[in-house]
């Protein structure tokens, strides 16, 4: 019987030699994989909320030089795509998003992706990955920006939004004068309070839709609508 030293030897030795025969393949084929550098770049445009992410992450998952994990088309890009994901993830957190909200992020698509039949779908899917991420660091780098008043009422907001809210709420946890958040607010982000907390509902709205089986009367009152037709009426102005 072989024991542990002499069971790792022997898979080292299939590894390398799996290796010299996939490196001879390459070289007959001329195929090469893209460059560290040039995998890099597409997570460090995510990271700073750069869209030409998208453009770049395109042409870098559905190129030529991707890499070849499977020989069955639909699990090769599956692996790939959480590879890919993987490091958006790290990225995205290492650029200041909250590492809980990354985390989700990362799970949630993933389990999306185990849904796809065929790579088309998978395409879809991490282009709409990519922009998700992107646009989400793009809203944290915008945040840096502001004024921390602002900055608080934005994080008050999107952490309650399944409660009322109202520049009076906002005003008494925040500890400053109505006026003020109303002035400030619309002078930063460039639109009134009660219509940040609309779309921000209706953002909200669209992902629930999406991904769960919340009906849309639960969704109405879970966000705080009037009624389901009141939800509808909103959500139908905005897509």
């Amino acid at each position: 019987m072989l024991n542990a030293g002499e069971v790792s030897m022997a898979v080292n030795q299939k590894i390398a030699e799996a290796l010299k025969r996939i490196s001879f393949e390459h070289r007959e084929a001329d195929y090469h994989h893209h460059t560290y550098d040039e995998d890099m770049f597409q997570y460090e445009l995510i990271r700073n909320g750069d869209l030409k992410a998208l453009e770049v992450g395109k042409k870098m998952f559905e190129g030529p030089t991707t890499g070849h994990l499977s020989d069955d088309p639909v699990k090769n890009y599956q692996f790939l795509f959480v590879a890919s994901i993987t490091l958006a993830c790290r990225f995205c957190i290492e650029g200041g998003m909250p590492t809980e909200e990354a985390f989700n992020l990362s799970d949630l698509y993933i389990q999306q992706m185990e849904k796809c039949s065929t790579v088309n779908e998978i395409f879809v899917l991490h282009d709409e990955m990519f922009r998700d991420y992107t646009t989400r660091m793009q809203a944290i780098r915008r945040k840096e920006a502001f004024s921390r008043p602002v900055t608080r009422c934005m994080e008050y907001i999107e952490n309650h939004l399944q409660e009322p809210l109202s520049v009076r709420l906002l005003s008494e946890k925040l500890g400053i004068s109505e006026s003020y958040v109303s002035t400030i607010f619309k002078k930063e982000i460039g639109i009134p309070v009660s219509e940040y907390i609309r779309r921000m509902r209706i953002d909200t709205a669209k992902t629930l839709l999406q991904y769960t089986e919340f009906s849309c009367l639960e969704i109405a009152e879970y966000l705080c609508f009037s009624s389901d037709c009141h939800f509808s009426q909103v959500f139908s102005k905005c897509f």
